[in-house]
This record gives structure tokens, C-alpha cells and sequence, in this order.
């Protein structure tokens, strides 16, 4: 049996998408388990939606067995919301990625 990744590589739609394969789960299963509709799931996993908030990753994460930091939105959201506390961390980041 593979390895299951600690983070998803792929963007948000499809990292739903194959965990939606690897569970064997559902847009209307997920949906019951989340509390959203089957629609919406869909028009997240295929670009159709915005990214949801941090707080609806987390309940599909929490659905599909993966912490919200499992998927890179969610962990791209947190290391922005650090860089907007820390201004030092912001220059020293440019300057190393100049």
C-alpha cells in the first residue's frame, strides 16, 4: 500500500477530487457528510466556485479524513496571513527570492 501524502501537491478541485476516488465517496455522500450541497462540491472540485473559506476546507477535509492543511489553499491562507504579521519576514523572503 502506497504512502498517503501529508499534503496535497495539486490545487484544490482536483486534490477533492482524488480523495473523492480514493475513499470511494460520493458528491452526495460528501455532501452529507459536510453539510453542503452536492452542487456546490461539484462547482468547487471543478473551478466553477471560488475557494471556500478555510472553515469549509476544513469540513471537507474533515469528511474526506484530511486535516484542512492537507490541501496547499489552506496552507497558502496561513503562510500569508504570517507574512502580514511579521513585515521583517516579508523583506528577508523578497530578498532571498530576488
Amino acid at each position: 500500500m502506497a504512502k498517503k501524502r501529508t499534503y496535497a501537491s495539486e490545487p484544490l478541485g482536483p486534490a477533492i477530487e482524488r480523495l473523492m476516488a480514493d475513499t470511494g465517496i460520493t458528491y452526495r455522500a460528501l455532501a452529507e457528510k459536510t453539510g453542503l450541497s452536492a452542487g456546490y462540491l461539484n462547482h468547487i472540485v471543478h473551478g466553477n466556485r471560488r475557494v471556500p473559506s478555510t472553515a469549509v476546507i476544513g469540513r471537507i477535509g474533515k469528511a474526506l479524513g484530511v486535516k484542512p492543511d492537507y490541501f496547499r489553499e489552506v496552507r497558502v491562507r496561513l503562510i500569508i496571513d504570517k507574512l502580514e504579521q511579521t513585515p521583517a519576514l516579508v523583506d528577508r523572503l523578497y530578498k532571498r527570492l530576488s
